[in-house]
């Protein structure tokens, strides 16, 4: 199959939304994880299965949470996920989610970094 970023960015949105929004971590394991899964977020594990133990409790802690795709940016074979993130009590934060694919196009590899979407701000601009 090789690279195609444009189905890589379709990809990793799906999943993202499946195991996010719609809080089913194992069916989006299932249907978009390659046979191995990188993680480099400290708070997670290496394996599908750590994942997808993180992600029910995360359901479980906090079963209303959104996120909505701010920006999606495909090279090669990443592709990053600008994100907001919104949790209960009003707790937001801005994303970025880069994921790596295999060449039969499952996603193989995660990096993520989170920033708590403040009061004030120092200038006009967003955070999207």
């Amino acid at each position: 199959m090789g690279s195609n970023p444009t189905k890589n960015m379709e990809t990793a949105q799906a999943f993202y939304d499946l195991m996010f929004n719609q809080s089913k971590p194992r069916e989006a394991v299932e249907r978009y994880v390659g046979d191995e899964y990188i993680q480099h977020n400290p708070e997670v594990a290496d394996g599908k299965e750590a994942f997808i133990e993180y992600f029910e409790r995360m359901t479980a802690e906090y079963p209303v949470k959104t996120t909505h795709f701010k920006r999606t940016v495909a090279e090669g074979n990443l592709v990053v996920l600008h994100c907001h993130q919104v949790w209960p009590d009003n707790l937001e934060y801005a994303g970025m989610d880069i994921f790596r694919f295999d060449e039969n196009g499952k996603i193989v590899e995660h990096w993520d970094v989170l920033q708590v979407i403040p009061e004030e701000s120092k200038n006009d601009n967003s955070m999207f």
